[in-house]
């Protein structure tokens, strides 16, 4: 008889279980409002594609003398581990979710009665129960949509990272470049003065010059080897940079980029700054933290409503000591209904203030964070024209101009109608106006990036030159 009764406790306790499982949700969207699902199903999917770390590295492109700045950005995006943090953030904040929305776990509760409880029926020995609480209606899809919000939120900061690897990449890549141009051209020169100082040699010898020429010709020489030599010195900080930002061995060997694509940009300030109020990845999470922060307004006002807790109870009973009634051994079943009270509404006014103070306190992140990115896109607007501006100029005239000073200075001087101080001068002019040109083309290339990453979005252009 005991071991019947504890087979249909058993029935029932699983029974209840397993109904009450049933309806919990089992996936993310059941979590989710309408407006939410398209970006947590798209951001899913992107999860289910990414792939394994050890497929990752061997898809990572290869970083030889023919890798464009596309192949850079590709390596950084797979391999960067700050990026990888980022998107395990993401990761863990959808997860939270079906948990947010999930009931809580149902309470299984035994007694053993220690002694025996005598009743006309039989003596009770043992009860099992079940007993599943249900929050206040509402509550369970709040703390959904609170949760979807904090998941496109990390979703946002995700983007943010990645934007910000990515002009990483390309400032250390247009720098390295930079470099590189600096580093030809001042051997150039180097090659320029020994051939000048070569000519005020053979002018001395032939009594033509004094011998001051030469000497301040190997001053000069001197003065723009030791710049050499520093150039060549920066490589391996600027390569460590660059390494860096491509989770690679700071002292692993990059080649110098060849080039820098030069785009014509064609938007006006006015656009930009539209687009940067309307994709910046850093305010549309704040503007997600916003939504949380209001609907946790909506969630700590259900605090003044009760939660239901509703369960069953199975009392084993075993068969009566004496007589013979007519339900002799039978096992009682008993529901049961409890609710909170919700007296302390000092503490509940507390949580509704508090929930209140955080989305005003968002709202004005929100206003400070634009006001703070328009100011960078200002300024990154400035030092972008700037750039443009000095790179025409240098490219156009200051640069051509010096070359043929050079060129006539040193005819002047082969004649004996110029002095070596005025060949010295226009070399030197030469040279600054070579790495200010190269240096104005890193600038405006530097800023452009800048821009992209400000706005989220690819800058517009015209065509390549």
């Amino acid at each position: 008889m005991i071991k019947y009764m504890t087979i249909r406790t058993f029935v029932l306790i699983a029974s209840l279980y397993f109904s009450g499982c049933a309806s919990q949700p089992n996936k993310a969207d059941s979590t989710l409002p309408p407006s939410y699902k398209p970006a947590i199903n798209a951001s899913a999917a992107k999860l289910a594609r990414r792939p394994e770390k050890a497929e990752t590295q061997s898809k990572l492109p290869e970083l030889n003398e023919s890798a464009t700045l596309q192949d850079y950005l590709a390596y950084a995006a797979l391999s960067n581990p700050g990026l990888e943090a980022a998107f395990n953030r993401f990761k863990a904040a959808l997860e939270e979710v079906p948990q947010a929305k999930a009931l809580p776990d149902p309470r299984f509760n035994y007694q053993y009665f220690i002694q025996e409880v005598e009743t006309r029926v039989g003596p009770q020995r043992q009860s099992y129960g079940i007993a599943q609480m249900f929050p206040w209606f509402g509550k369970l899809d709040l703390k959904g949509d609170i949760a979807a919000q904090a998941a496109n939120a990390a979703r946002q900061r995700y983007e943010a990272a990645k934007l910000k690897l990515f002009f990483e990449v390309k400032d250390a890549y247009y720098e390295y470049y930079y470099l590189e141009k600096s580093i030809a051209v001042t051997k150039e020169n180097v090659n320029l003065i020994k051939h000048l100082e070569s000519v005020a040699r053979s002018r001395y010898e032939a009594g033509a010059a004094a011998h001051p020429d030469v000497i301040r010709a190997q001053v000069e020489l001197g003065k723009v080897d030791d710049r050499h030599r520093t150039l060549i010195d920066l490589r391996r900080p600027i390569v460590a940079r660059l390494n860096a930002a491509l989770n690679r061995p700071v002292d692993a060997d990059i080649p110098g980029p060849r080039k820098i694509e030069l785009q014509q940009t064609a938007v006006s300030d006015e656009q930009l700054l539209a687009r940067l109020i309307d994709s910046n990845p850093e305010l549309k999470a704040i503007e997600h933290e916003i939504a949380r922060n209001k609907n946790a307004i909506e969630l700590a006002k259900k605090n003044y409503y009760p939660d239901f807790t509703l369960g069953v109870n199975y009392v084993d009973t075993d068969d009566a000591l004496s007589g013979n009634p007519n339900d002799e051994g039978k096992d009682p079943v008993v529901a049961m209904l409890s609710i909170n009270l919700p007296l302390w509404r000092e503490k509940y006014d507390a949580a509704v203030r508090q929930a209140r103070a955080r989305y005003h306190a968002a709202r004005r992140d929100k206003t400070q964070k634009a006001n703070d990115l328009s100011s960078q896109l200002k300024l990154t607007l400035y030092h972008f024209r700037d750039a443009e501006r000095k790179l025409s100029l240098y490219s156009n005239a200051l640069l051509p101009k010096a070359q043929e000073s050079l060129k006539v200075t040193e005819s002047q001087f082969r004649a004996g109608r110029g002095t070596f101080t005025d060949l010295i001068d226009a070399q030197r002019i030469l040279l600054e106006f070579a790495l200010a040109r190269e240096r104005a083309l890193a600038d405006r290339a530097q800023n452009l990036a800048k821009l992209e990453m400000l706005t989220a979005s690819q800058i517009p252009d015209e065509g390549n030159n």
